[in-house]
Formats: structure tokens, sequence, C-alpha cells
């Protein structure tokens, strides 16, 4: 494997030639199947949560060594399934820790979305795989011990979240001290200039249709409550090694500028394309080379002009959260990330309001005993007890509401 020095950053691989997709059915791994089709990198392997149908799709489409899914009944089933060919079928948490270590690759795409990610990418690491990370919970829950890890296997983690490919390709050439800012576009989602009360009225329909980008539905929510800024937010800590202090939110609704570096000079660079996820998942796969391709460019006249405002961090309460779980540290992110998985899969299930969701992440922080240096298994617990206690709350919640 080919690796470049130089005296900025250490820049880990050349393009990727053998790849293992984590999330392979939903919107990222989707499309970063059609950017391998079009790159011709191999497929080793392939998994996703539940969704066997699709999976079984591209096992026969990709001719992967191995598949996994995370629902043993349903990888039981795609097993039955796949009996004609010679993929490997496996499942469960050992199966996906076992296709994450799966020899032959030389890069793992983590693309499943929530601390699902977590134990799998670490494997990866740990098997000496390089990573190219959709998954923002992976460095939110566990950050430290994810770069750490990195660290001692001289591996490289490559970002693919829009936002964090345009860090690090406008930190290109330039050395750590002298960033004086990280800025954080956001496009403000669907309600962008709404108010808290306005918020307490919003449905599912309205929540999940996001202005510019065409993502899963959990991502979809949290770009709209603003907790995948957040999110974000906290990436971009551990991902830079950065002060908190040095990270900035910015709302531009047009997404063309995907994220921005202020430097000690004055000057500002910034990376832009078009709000198609194509992109940066396919620098991720090909850097520190760049390869053409048609995906559409910006016209600068058709857009017009770009605008910015800042955040409202009293409406949008979760971009407060994640900043104060990143100030606090130690377990504080995993603990706020969990709640948030249970809110946003009550919001979409109609049991809660929009509003409610700020308001189960902000009493589960409140609640939670931090561990200053959590270990994996640390982690882990923290993850569970918190979905047990946002759990807890709506029950509470709606039986006062009941009774009421």
């Amino acid at each position: 494997m080919v690796r470049v020095k130089c005296n900025y950053y250490y820049l880990g691989y050349s393009m990727v030639k053998n790849l293992i997709i984590i999330g392979s059915t939903g919107s990222i791994g989707t499309q970063a199947l059609d950017v391998c089709e079009r790159l011709n990198i191999n497929i080793v392997g392939l998994a996703a949560g539940s969704n066997i149908t699709a999976l079984e799709e591209q096992a026969r489409k990709y001719r992967p060594l191995i598949v996994a899914v995370m629902d043993p009944e349903k990888g039981r089933d795609l097993k039955q399934r796949l009996s004609d060919t010679a993929v490997k079928v496996v499942y469960g948490l050992e199966g996906m820790i076992e296709l994450a270590m799966f020899p032959g690759a030389d890069t793992v795409l983590t693309s499943v979305v929530g601390i699902a990610g977590l134990v799998p990418t670490m494997k990866a690491i740990e098997s000496g795989k390089n990573i190219a990370l959709a998954n923002k919970e992976t460095l939110v829950t566990a950050g430290k011990l994810v770069v750490d890890a990195a660290k001692a296997k001289n591996i490289t983690i490559m970002p693919v979240d829009s936002e964090h490919s345009a860090l690090f390709q406008s930190m290109a050439g330039n050395r750590k001290q002298d960033i004086e800012k990280l800025i954080l576009t956001a496009s403000g989602g669907p309600f962008r200039g709404f108010t808290a009360d306005q918020l307490e009225k919003v449905t599912i329909e309205q929540a999940l249709k996001h202005p510019n980008w065409n993502m899963g539905n959990k991502i979809t929510i949290d770009s709209a409550t603003m907790m995948n800024k957040g999110l974000e937010v906290i990436e971009a800590k551990w991902l830079f090694d950065v002060d908190l202090s040095k990270i900035e939110v910015l709302i531009h609704p047009q997404s063309i500028i995907h994220s921005m570096i202020s430097f000690v000079d004055g000057s500002i660079i910034a990376q832009m394309g078009i709000p198609d996820m194509r992109i940066p998942i396919q620098y991720a796969l090909t850097w520190p080379c760049r390869v053409k391709n048609t995906i559409e460019r910006v016209d600068f006249c058709k857009i017009g002009s770009f605008t910015f405002e800042k955040p409202d961090f009293k409406v949008f309460r979760c971009l407060s959260f994640a900043y104060k779980a990143a100030e606090i540290g130690g377990s504080m992110p995993a603990a706020m990330n969990a709640a948030n998985e249970i809110a946003v899969s009550l919001f979409l299930q109609g049991k809660i309001t929009f509003t409610d969701i700020m308001d189960i992440i902000e009493n589960v922080m409140e609640n939670h005993k931090v561990i200053v240096d959590p270990a994996l298994d640390d982690i882990i617990e923290v993850d569970g007890w918190a979905r047990e206690e946002a759990m807890r709350l709506h029950s509470q919640r709606s039986t006062a509401d009941t009774r009421a």
C-alpha cells in the first residue's frame, strides 16, 4: 500500500482497491456502490441492518466474498436465499465484526446510521484497515478511543461527510497551527427561520422534506433539529484535533459551500460543489487523486448569490446540546447520541412531537452521571442506559398526559 508523507499532515493511502461497505443498503451505501462501479473498485464485503432484499440484489450484482446482516433472523433467511452462490453470509454483531476484519480489503466504508457502526469500525481499525467514515456517531460516542486506535495502527480515517471532506480538502498544504477557525456550513434544514412555537406543530412529513439533500430518515430528522450539525461539530473536533472553541456553525441555505477554514492571516479557503454525496464519497475513495466524473457542475450564474446566517441556538436546542456534551466530554456525548436516536425513532413512529425530541435529549443529559475517561465497554453501557432512560422519560410523560 502506497503511503505519502508531508510536513503538514499525514496523508495515509492512495486510491482504494478493495472495499468493504458497512451500511450498503442505505443512502450513502448505495451511492458508494455507484461510485465504486464507475471507478472499478472491487467490493469485498457488504453489510446491512435488516434490508435483506436490497442486500441480496447487491450480493448477486457485485459478488462480494462476504455479506453480513445485523438482524440474526434476517441473516439466516439471506443465507438460504444466497445458497446458490459462493457468497459467505454472516449475521449478528459477531458477523459484523467478522466482516469488518475480513482479509483482502484495504478499506472499510462505514455508512451505517447510529452507534451500530462503532464496534465494527474499531475492529476494522484493529485489523489494520483504513476507514472511510460516513458514520458520525463513531467519533461522537468514542472519539478518543477511535483516534488513539487509528494512531496506534498507523491507519487513515478519511472523512466522507461533505462538511468534513470540505475541511480536509481546505487544509491541504496548510499547517495546523495556522488554522484560526473551522466553519461548518449548514443548510438550516426545512425549518430555517422557524420559532419555537412553530416547531411544536411540525409534522413527520414536513420534517422529512429536506430542501437540498437526499438522505435517510434518521439523518434527515437530525438535519431538521440541527442535531446533525451538532454531531458534525464533535466529529470535527476529533478528526482534526482542534479545540471546540475553534469550530463554528454557519447557516448557508444554498448548500454549495460545504465548509470553510479561516486562517490566522485572514485568508479563508472554502470547498464548493453541488449538494451530491457522490462527490465526497468519490474523493474519499480516490484520494490523493481526483478522478473525472459526469456529476453536475456548479452554475454560479444560475445560483446568483450566496447567503449566510447565524444558527438560532435557543430554538434549535440540539445544536447547544452537542456543544455542551463535547465540552463536558467523557461519556456525555454517548449519552446524548443514544437519547437522540431513541427520540428520533419515537418521533418517526408518531409517538412524540418534534420538540419532544429536544426535551428528551436534555433530560437524559441532565440525569447522566458522566464517566470521565470511558473504555469501549463503558461507552456501550452508557448507550444502553441512555436508551432505557429516554424510553422511561417517554413513558413517564405519556402516563402524565393520560392522567391529565
